[in-house]
């Protein structure tokens, strides 16, 4: 509150001082060619980027909903809601005594048809049997050892196994039930690493590319950001919106960040150094833009209106692309009481985010010294 009425009254002090010397028309109609106070800025190579915003959803790495490919009882259920499996976690099992029955059957005779197959093969070489008695017994061995591959394939089914590491969603099954093909049994999420899916504006198409940076931030966790970066580009625009989706990863080594969660994203593009100004020295007349450039080549000071071409914008300043030179010195306070040609007095110089009454306070400490 302090702090503001301070401001306020620098404001008014600002005023009363200069407010009469301000007045272009003042001027004129009195002929008075007294020096007009202004803050100047000067003009600085800064890197600038191109700030692409989006909003996305995010989805888990890899995701799947498991469940059963058979109908059978539930004997075991090896885990619980939320719980972090790692690959290859047998989750459930199932009625499966017929099937092992038949795996010991079928073992044995895939013993017994390599015996003789053997024995034929020793036959074969002492010339004491035919070649065709030997390709019959391997034919008889190689089906008893296909029909082993189909059992195993089976018992396999009986079981649901976690095909990747990753967290468990709700347990949708117990011990006893009659399990069908189709019927969820859980969920599982790989949250290892985190994809955000976003759509952006088409004309950004050309600043997008793979591996560019992202900040993503979302409300539940305040003002906490996240960094990732693209790891694709989708090939088609949508026709209707214009738009066109990029998918970026997230690390989410802490586990915080969930599928689902609606996220702002935030994509610093085309970096590059540039000429920067602060965007209240611009003045906008139509399409142009001008600014009022100090001319310290004349005596008294004079200020010099130049038209200049605006680039991007960000947060009180903007990128200036010809008009202007490093170094060069622009009215930002008093642009709406000076003229092309007349005379200013430098009150001070702005450093950037100076607000008002610190520019008036460094104005009064300069004069005291001087």
């Amino acid at each position: 509150m302090r702090s503001g009425l301070l401001a306020l009254g620098s404001c008014i002090v600002f005023a009363m001082t200069f407010g009469p010397a301000f007045s272009v028309e003042a001027q004129q109609a009195s002929g008075n060619n007294r020096p007009t106070p202004v803050v100047i800025a000067l003009a600085k190579d800064d890197v600038f980027f191109d700030v692409i915003e989006g909003l996305g959803t995010l989805r888990a790495n890899e995701t799947i909903t498991l469940m059963p490919t058979v109908t059978e009882t539930v004997t075991a259920v090896n885990f619980e809601d939320g719980q972090y499996v790692e690959s290859g976690t047998i989750l459930i099992e199932m009625t499966d005594g017929q099937e092992k029955a038949q795996l010991e059957q079928v073992r044995v005779a895939v013993d017994e048809a390599r015996r003789q197959l053997n024995r034929v093969e020793s036959l074969v070489k002492a010339s004491a049997a035919s070649q065709a008695l030997l390709d019959q017994q391997r034919r008889d061995y190689n089906a008893a050892r296909a029909r082993l591959a189909e059992i195993q394939s089976t018992l396999a089914d009986h079981l649901i196994v976690a095909p990747f590491a990753g967290r468990l969603g709700m347990r949708n099954v117990s011990v006893g039930a009659l399990m069908r093909p189709g019927e969820a049994i859980t969920t599982l999420d790989d949250t290892s690493k985190m994809k955000l899916d976003f759509t952006v504006p088409s004309i950004h198409l050309t600043s997008l590319r793979e591996g560019l940076s992202v900040t993503a931030k979302a409300r539940e966790f305040g003002e906490k950001s996240f960094l990732g970066t693209i790891s694709s580009v989708d090939g088609q625009i949508d026709p209707v919106s214009r738009s066109i989706m990029v998918r970026a990863v997230l690390p989410n080594d802490q586990l915080v960040l969930l599928p689902g969660l609606l996220m702002n994203v935030e994509i610093r593009a085309n970096e590059r150094k540039t000429l920067v100004i602060p965007e209240k020295a611009t003045i906008l007349e139509g399409e142009r833009n001008y600014v009022f450039l100090l001319d310290e080549s004349q005596v008294p000071e004079i200020v010099k209106k130049t038209e200049v071409e605006v680039g991007a914008r960000r947060a009180g300043e903007v990128e200036i692309l010809s008009g202007l030179n490093a170094g060069d010195k622009v009215v930002t306070h008093g642009t709406m009481n000076v003229r092309d040609g007349g005379v200013v007095s430098v009150m001070t110089t702005e450093s950037g985010e100076d607000s008002l009454g610190t520019i008036l306070d460094r104005s009064t400490q300069e004069k005291t010294k001087h």
